[in-house]
Order: C-alpha cells, then sequence, then structure tokens
C-alpha cells in the first residue's frame, strides 16, 4: 500500500491522460495557450493501463479518477477504460472533463466501465463563458452534462470556479439550476495552479464568500466529518436534501491530514501532491525494462515522503513550476 510518514495511505488515484485542452480558461492558462508535452514524452495507452493496474493490484488503489488538460482528447480514452475495467479488484473509475465532447461519447465511456463524470462549468451566462474560456462553447457543455446523465454516468457532478467581477455573483443560480437538473455542484476556491502565475490570494472568491451568498436564498445544513472522510469537498443538504453542495476549500480550508490522493502526471511523473514541487519519474523506469516490484517500491518511496500539508496558507509558499493543465486535476 501507499503510505505516508503521517499514516495517510493513499487510495484515490489521479491520472492525466493529456497536458492539452480545447479551452483557455483564463485561471488556467494564457489565451495562446501552452507548449504542450511531445507525443513520445506521453505515456502511451500500454503503460498507463500497466501503471494503473500495478497501482490497483499491488498498491491498495481503490478509485480512478482520468484527468488532463482535457481527457476527452486522449484518443485512447476508452480502450483505457474499458482494459481498466477489467482489472481485479476493479476500481471505480471517475472522469474530469469540460464536457465538450462528452455528448458523443458518453454512452460509449458508459459501456467500457466509467462510473461517473465531473464536468466543469463555471457560469450559466454564455457570454461569461466566452470571456472566461475564451470559446463559444457553452452550449455543448451543456449538451455534454445532459448527456453524461442521460448515460448513466451518475451521479454527475459540476465543478464551478468563480471569479471576482466575472461570475462571483452566480453562486445562487448554479446551485438553484444544479437542484433542477439533479446535478450535484461543487464550488472550488481559485488556485495558484495558472501558468501564468496571476493568481494573488487579495483577489480570489472564498468559500466563506461562497456560502454567504448561497445563504441569501439556501437554507444550507452541514453533513458533517464523520461522513465527509477523506473527499475534498465540505457538504451541505441545501433545504433539507435530498440535495447537496459542496466546496472544496483548497486555500482557505485545506484538507491536508485526510489527503487519501496520489497523481500520475501524462509524462509519468508521481506527484503526492497537486502542489508539490517534486516529482519521481515512472517513465523512464518503465522504459528501462524495470519490473512491476521495482515500479511498485520507486512509488511507495514518493509517497513515503509526502509532506504533511500543501502550505498554500504559509507566507513562504512557492507556487509549482507545473500549471494545473500539465499536473492534472
Amino acid at each position: 500500500m501507499l503510505l505516508d510518514t503521517y499514516g495517510r495511505k493513499a487510495t484515490d488515484l489521479r491520472v492525466s491522460l493529456t497536458d492539452r485542452c480545447n479551452l483557455r480558461c483564463t485561471y488556467c492558462m494564457p489565451e495562446e495557450g501552452l507548449q504542450w508535452l511531445a507525443k513520445p514524452d506521453l505515456l502511451s495507452d500500454d503503460e498507463i493501463v500497466r501503471l494503473i493496474g500495478l497501482a490497483v493490484t499491488r498498491l491498495g488503489i481503490e478509485e480512478v479518477r482520468f484527468t488532463g488538460g482535457e481527457p476527452l482528447l486522449r484518443p485512447g480514452l476508452v480502450g483505457i477504460i474499458e482494459r481498466c475495467a477489467e482489472l481485479d479488484p476493479r476500481p471505480r473509475m471517475s472522469l474530469t472533463t469540460n464536457g465538450i465532447g462528452l455528448e458523443r461519447t458518453a454512452e460509449a465511456l458508459h459501456a467500457a466501465g466509467l462510473d461517473r463524470v465531473n464536468v466543469s462549468l463555471d457560469t450559466l451566462r454564455p457570454e461569461v463563458f466566452q470571456r472566461m474560456t475564451r470559446r463559444k462553447r457553452h452550449a455543448d457543455v451543456l449538451r455534454g452534462l445532459a448527456a453524461g446523465r442521460a448515460a448513466g454516468l451518475t451521479p454527475v457532478k459540476v465543478n464551478a470556479v468563480l471569479m471576482p467581477e466575472l461570475n462571483d455573483d452566480e453562486a445562487p443560480d448554479l446551485l438553484a439550476w444544479a437542484v433542477e437538473h439533479d446535478y450535484e455542484l461543487r464550488f472550488i476556491e481559485q488556485m495558484p495552479l495558472d501558468a501564468q502565475h496571476g493568481w494573488h490570494r487579495e483577489g480570489m472568491v472564498t468559500a466563506g464568500d461562497i456560502l454567504a451568498s448561497l445563504r441569501t436564498r439556501f437554507t444550507l445544513t452541514p453533513e458533517g466529518e464523520e461522513v465527509r472522510g477523506s473527499a475534498p469537498a465540505e457538504r451541505w443538504i441545501v433545504d433539507g436534501g435530498p440535495h447537496r453542495v459542496g466546496v472544496i476549500a483548497s486555500v482557505t480550508r485545506p484538507f491536508c491530514s485526510a489527503c487519501d490522493r496520489t497523481r500520475l502526471t501524462a509524462d509519468g511523473q508521481v506527484r503526492t501532491c497537486l502542489f508539490a514541487r517534486e516529482e519521481t519519474d515512472l517513465r523512464a523506469a518503465l522504459r528501462s525494462g524495470a519490473e512491476d516490484e521495482e515500479i511498485a517500491e520507486l512509488w511507495k518511496l514518493a509517497m513515503w515522503g509526502k509532506k504533511a500539508g500543501a502550505g498554500i496558507d504559509d507566507p513562504s509558499f512557492i507556487q509549482p513550476d507545473r500549471p494545473m493543465s500539465a499536473i492534472g486535476g
């Protein structure tokens, strides 16, 4: 199993399939995009399946989340999921996506073995969506969400980031819409993972801001830590239930003490934390002919060195060199 020196056990693996994305969200990357990883640097489908298989059968991983960039841009995605679904024990599998392309792939993904999806949608207003993502794809995301629900990729979760003077007034409207469509909404504090390094604490919409806005229209009852467990989102019952809303407050309410995640980048690097500045290279071990046991020991050693916390609340915090699109959500 994957243990660290603080007694935490990693059971949740986030696997980035590509650093590429078809949106240009202002809080993630510049309008011109980034210099993408070269194809030879990316893990192949076989390498991804081998590492996931090793993590599941030898290291105690129970849940696999496919991320990016935008994972729907990975040509072999359905095949990767299909092969991972054949593992024993079978991991729970989910996908974090911007929803563009989900309309045409949702049924195939579910048939391959995908259990559910998280879809990013920050606004209900098409003109604001265009300003935030620099693309006119709002309707595509809405259709993708509906297709995911129709295909059985449930619960469909919607991730929203609120930005000052753009969509910071939309929290109640987003929640009302999510309740109407039976989506589970989760607000995520803007994190210091943008390629431009333009994030600053004073300019972010905090969990406190979000909750205060929601309470102008809804009654929120805390679900409780005993229910939350190691989940990154604190959740509240909306107007007595059954719907819930979550807030992932990585900056103002860090949840590092219960973290159960390990991350694998699209080029085969293990990251012990989203905000880590260190990585462990599994791709080199794979391509040099290392046996599974050797690779497993590398992974264990990386996780053993995991720090107590991300350190965002520390004045000495330094943003990782890699942006979110290159790390994986």
